[in-house]
């Protein structure tokens, strides 16, 4: 049972990664959550030149979910944090420290750049492996300049790497079959555009929901 819950979870991750070659962009816009190593692995593309500013965006969210952080204040303020410990100025952050989605995530941080009078016309998104397909359709459906162009990258793991104590393997499958299903239903609510899922990957989604891995679902309305 364990080999065919890793098989069916490591389908649903693969698809979930876009594999995008990173490049220079003119900001590094870091979605945050409960994996610091998101915080860690943006504050290094920073250092190694790979955008002229950093932004972290994230709220004080999931206070009850899978997606409960285990530190104070904001997601934000804490990646922040984490970045000037690695070296990054403060005067190269912003934050962003309302929202509580990832759609928020984007509105809210156009709102701030354009307060500051910055219109960065390439973006470098960085958030969690498993998240990275959903941060770029919601970002192609939410960020209102069609025209930025935007690379989505995530901390370099496998699959068999990526789990923790703060990333237990059963947690993230739960997040990652509910992920998948927000894939599907969110562009009926205008939250990210429209992606492709493979057969095998949906197979894959529904044979996990079938082994109990319902915990981080919508409730969907018949």
């Amino acid at each position: 049972m364990i080999d065919e819950v890793d098989q069916l979870a490591k389908t649903i991750w693969d698809y979930m990664l876009m594999e995008q070659p990173l490049q220079k962009c003119d900001a590094i816009l870091v979605l945050c959550s409960i994996d610091e190593r998101v915080a860690e692995y943006a504050a290094q593309l920073f250092l190694d030149g790979h955008g002229d500013y950093l932004v972290f965006s994230g709220g004080v969210a999931h206070g009850e979910d899978l997606l409960k952080v285990t530190w104070e204040g904001s997601e934000a303020e804490h990646f922040a944090n984490i970045a000037i410990r690695t070296g990054v100025s403060k005067d190269k952050i912003l934050i962003e420290n309302h929202a509580q989605n990832t759609g928020a995530n984007i509105q809210l941080t156009y709102t701030l750049l354009r307060e500051r009078d910055l219109r960065p016309t390439s973006l470098l998104l960085i958030q969690k492996p498993y998240m990275e397909r959903r941060t770029y359709a919601a970002f192609k459906k939410q960020w209102p300049e069609e025209e930025t162009d935007i690379i989505v990258s995530s901390p370099l793991t496998t699959y068999e790497d990526f789990f923790n104590q703060a990333n237990p393997k059963d947690v993230v499958i739960n997040i990652m079959v509910g992920d998948l299903q927000r894939i599907r239903e969110y562009p009926k609510l205008s939250f990210q555009i429209e992606q492709e899922i493979p057969v095998q990957v949906w197979k894959a989604y529904e044979r996990l929901v079938d082994l109990g891995y319902t915990q981080h679902l919508m409730q969907l309305q018949l």
